[in-house]
């Protein structure tokens, strides 16, 4: 698929772009690391000239000795080189993987073959410059690009694999620490002595005196007591390290690491003996400062904690060393594909390296291979001899993993192609070990000589009790045989049991209910009397009460799950059936707003139906129909047999046809989307309604009364109550595809679509806002009102909305921020910081962690979490079930149950008498969701500046 390079910009290629259509390129291209270092010049002309390219998993770019005609990089997804020394494609290799940020093809500036072939790994989008563009900016800004492409190599000295300890024995040296950290160093030390003199004096320590120095312990406890950014004393350690790495704070007897213990510490301004004391001016600028210095060092503070455990030999971690490494390696998405135990293993054994200069050469081509390398910071050339630079490796990417499980010599070789790169290293000996150790604890029970259930000892067996096994893949009858078998029946069923609880939400994945019930009912043999009879049948009654308590209402949607029911008479699962079911009646999904109850598959919606000559026929149908459904019913109520197309109308005129199988396609609509039926010849007639446009005024009159404690108040109800209608598994659905289960998310798709919707709302209401006075105003609301979600615990319309201020729209509107107040600044700088991606979103993981439930969710995160854990582990593995995989995401899963495992307690705010008014504002925001007519009305408030 070929179009310019912006999701809105589908201008023909040689038209001339408006300025709306690069800021908007120009915004998507700011978001990849790899264009933020490049000057704005060549940035404006590279959104003039680029193309946008999507491939779809397993598409051949190019092939290894075609002449190229492009140059790429790539804006999402991933992409595989394949090298072969024959000129046979099928005996190629594959050396390496391209990530976000990478670019290649530059052989196009000598007219060279290309030296590699390029296959996408999953779908992925493409930044692509033709040969005549490129070579021009080349001439232009060869220096920039440079950096980008690296020259080619020829001598090549290679780096010794213990650089990890020249890199430690380096840190042994006085540090120059940065602008930025030495000034933080300096904030802080001034305001101790402000605040807390005595922190700082002469010690004794064994009858020796250390001059004007801290003690560990007591940095640690004075800094989690400065600002709500200090997560945890972990959190505070990682900082006080991040200064003490550049030199900004130094242990008395040059330690390397922090530590949060009796140790002495003292900061740089402190090693003279003759610095003076900061006076008034100097100690009121660093009150002021004081924020802002430890948002900074709150931001760099967990890889600084992390780089010091790597340092650690791996028999002086800790467990709490060990816990921050495993988490680390959770999110890696190299190591996607192994197990748990091996992750956990791994994290003792994995090894911090660094290599200050570029240039330096990690491994040759032809070496032997005995590391495996994960970047962590940084980027790699991969190079090969006679050919060059084929392709670079950044942050996430990984190299050298075949030498881990193949005798081979090293297909290329890795360069580094910036200064001060950082990696995580894996030594062979140590991989090959962990794999032994785990195959030495793991178990294959076979049936007819085929393997039917893989068990893995448990590393925290007891040494005394029984030795406990952890299923790692199976047939789906022989996993449920093992949790029959292996459950506690000391419990009530309505207490966690979590190996069981795993299979109860995982197994409509591998195993239905028309499946599984008849074989629980296999296990009710009416006849039997004999004690071991009735112990099965015990347990397949706890089995089964676990299961009903988990689906729920969900069991009246199915006959095999209604007949197994009523086969085993249990009481407490009696009333599931007896419920009657409720016809809630949508159009277009906007009654949601009323509802209490989540939406199920049966219910009945009332759905508007657009034809091209923009009248509209409502229908009823079934919130799980597909699209075949809506064009047959809609068929039946016109009297045609006309085959009709389906299509999603956004109000920025780009159509989405929808497939027949598409389920529930109410719900995933866009929240001024329409849906339109026509024949296919009709398609290109299709317009937006004048409805589509939403408003065109402001709200503000309205809601600047509103007091913004009871605003946030209000959209955390709502927000509760949708989230609340979520069930589990539409979590499921969401991740292994609707049509696969043929089942709803609508509650989801809803409680996602909310999220959009405030912060559609926040841009909509600045970008109506012609005063510039009251622009302010609103942003100063909107940060009161964020500030009032964060305390409900409402971290789903906190994130909104400040992803709303954060939209080009918004942000770009440099004459309003700078009016913004120094204190709301310094919030919103805050807030921000809790949406740092950086590290897997390890920022907002750590809030998380300090927060009781109830809690609302930042969902998007928990759904991408599912989908990485998905699309990285394989469901099936030689034709058994991937229950590894099925244990990971129901942990993710879990958190929902966790945030949900209290009730909300409406009384957290005390309400006004205008609530009913709030209520209804909040419950029917109207916004523009067509980004371009926002930047447009961006424009118009403060045209850009020549």
């Amino acid at each position: 698929h070929q179009q310019p390079a912006a999701p809105h910009s589908h201008s023909e290629a040689r038209n001339p772009r408006s300025g709306e259509d690069v800021d908007i390129i120009l915004t998507r291209l700011r978001e990849v690391k790899a264009f933020q270092r490049f000057p704005p010049p060549l940035l404006l002309q590279i959104c003039t000239c680029a193309f946008y390219e999507c491939l779809e998993k397993g598409i051949t770019l190019f092939r290894q000795g075609d002449i190229g005609t492009s140059w790429y990089a790539v804006l999402s997804g991933s992409l595989d080189v394949k090298v072969s020394e024959t000129a046979i494609h099928q005996d190629a290799v594959t050396i390496c993987t391209l990530g976000i940020g990478t670019a290649f093809g530059e052989s196009i500036l000598d007219n060279t073959p290309r030296h590699a072939t390029i296959v996408s790994r999953e779908t992925s989008e493409l930044l692509r410059i033709e040969q005549r563009e490129f070579k021009s900016l080349w001439e232009k800004y060869r220096q920039s690009l440079a950096g980008l492409l690296a020259p080619p190599y020829g001598a090549m000295e290679s780096g010794s694999n213990n650089d990890s300890q020249i890199a430690a024995s380096q840190l042994n040296t006085v540090l120059v620490p940065s602008e930025k950290l030495q000034r933080a160093g300096k904030v802080l030390r001034n305001v101790i002595l402000s605040r807390a003199p005595h922190m700082i004096r002469d010690r004794k320590y064994h009858l020796k005196t250390y001059r004007q120095c801290c003690v560990g312990t007591e940095l640690v406890d004075w800094l989690v007591l400065q600002s709500a950014c200090v997560l945890t004393r972990s959190h505070a350690v990682g900082m006080w390290q991040a200064l003490l790495e550049e030199g900004g704070l130094n242990h008395v007897d040059q330690e390397l690491g922090f530590q949060d213990k009796y140790l002495f510490y003292r900061f740089l301004d402190d090693e003279e003996e003759d610095t003076p004391l900061p006076g008034e001016e100097e100690k009121r600028e660093s009150e002021e400062e004081l924020p802002e210095s430890i948002l900074f060092l709150a931001q760099i503070g967990p890889d600084a904690l992390l780089r010091m455990i790597l340092r650690k030999s791996p028999g002086q971690r800790t467990g709490d060393d060990l816990e921050i490494i495993y988490d680390e390696l959770l999110h890696i998405k190299a190591l996607a594909h192994l197990s748990n135990t091996v992750k956990r293993e791994l994290a003792s054994v994995v090894i911090f390296e660094s290599h200050a200069k570029a240039g330096t050469v990690l491994f040759n081509q032809g070496e032997e291979g005995t590391s495996w390398y994960i970047i962590q910071k940084g980027s790699v050339n991969v190079v090969i001899y006679g050919k060059g630079v084929v392709c670079t490796l950044h942050e996430g990417d990984d190299f050298g993993k075949l030498a881990l499980v193949t005798d081979s010599p090293r297909a290329a070789s890795i360069v580094l192609r910036e200064d001060n790169c950082h990696f995580l290293r894996v030594d062979k000996e140590d991989f090959n070990r962990i794999l032994r150790d785990v195959e030495a604890n793991t178990v294959r029970l076979k049936e007819h000589d085929q393997v039917v259930l893989v068990l893995e000892k448990s590393p925290r067996s007891s040494t005394l009790g029984s030795i406990k096994y952890t299923v790692i893949s199976g047939t789906p009858e022989k996993i449920l045989q093992h949790f029959m078998e292996t459950m506690r029946m000391d419990i009530h069923p309505n207490e966690p049991d979590p190996a069981v609880d795993d299979f109860v939400l995982m197994h409509c994945v591998f195993m239905p209910n028309s499946q599984l019930c008849p074989l629980l009912m296999a296990q009710h043999p009416l006849q039997e009397r004999l004690e071991c009879a009735l112990n099965t049948k015990r347990r397949a009654l706890v089995l089964a009460l676990r299961w009903a308590n988990t689906h729920s209402y969900l069991l009246q949607e199915e006959p095999a799950a209604l007949s197994f029911l009523e086969f085993i008479h249990v009481v407490t699962l009696i009333f599931l059936i007896k419920q009657k079911t409720l016809i809630r009646q949508f159009s277009n999904g906007e009654e949601r707003l009323q509802k209490k109850q989540p939406i199920r598959n049966q219910d009945d919606i009332l759905l508007k139906v657009y034809c091209s000559d923009r009248t509209y026929n409502t229908i009823r149908i079934a919130v799980s129909a597909t699209g075949k459904d809506v064009t047959n019913t809609l068929n039946d109520k016109l009297g045609t047999t006309e085959e009709l197309v389906l299509v999603h109308l956004s109000s920025a005129g780009e159509k989405q046809t929808l497939k027949p199988n598409d389920v529930s396609v109410f719900s995933t609509l866009s929240i001024n989307g329409r849906l339109f039926a026509c024949p296919r010849d009709q398609l290109s007639s299709l317009t937006p309604l004048p409805d589509q446009d939403g408003p065109s005024a402001g709200s503000m009159s309205t809601f600047e009364l509103m007091s913004s404690k009871d605003l946030a108040y209000q959209m955390t109800m709502f927000d509760w109550e949708l989230f609340s209608c979520v069930h589990e598994h539409e979590l499921l659905y969401h991740t292994f595809g609707r049509p696969s289960f043929r089942r709803t998310t609508a509650n989801l798709d809803l409680f996602l679509r909310r999220f959009n919707q405030i912060q559609l709302w926040v841009v909509t209401e600045v970008c109506l806002c012609a005063q510039l006075s009251k622009r302010v105003q609103l942003l100063k609301k909107f940060i009161k009102i964020a500030a009032h979600c964060r305390e409900f615990k409402n971290l789903n319309s906190f994130f909104a909305i400040i992803m709303g201020m954060s939209n080009p729209a918004v942000s770009r509107l440099s004459q309003t921020w700078e009016k913004l107040p120094t204190k709301f600044k310094k919030f919103y700088a805050e807030f921000e910081n809790m949406m740092d991606p950086s590290r897997n979103h390890r920022s907002y993981r750590l809030t998380v962690t300090k927060l009781e439930p109830p809690i609302i969710p930042f969902m998007p995160l928990l759904l991408k979490d599912m989908t990485f854990t998905h699309e990285g582990n394989k469901t099936y593995i030689d034709n058994m079930v991937n229950f590894e995989k099925m244990r990971i995401i129901a942990n993710t899963i879990r958190q929902v149950r966790h945030c949900r495992s209290q009730p909300f307690n409406p009384d957290i705010c005390q309400p006004n008498k205008n609530q009913a008014e709030v209520r209804t504002y909040v419950r029917n925001l109207c916004v523009i969701d067509n980004q371009r007519a926002l930047t447009q009305l961006s424009y118009r408030l403060e045209p850009r500046r020549t």
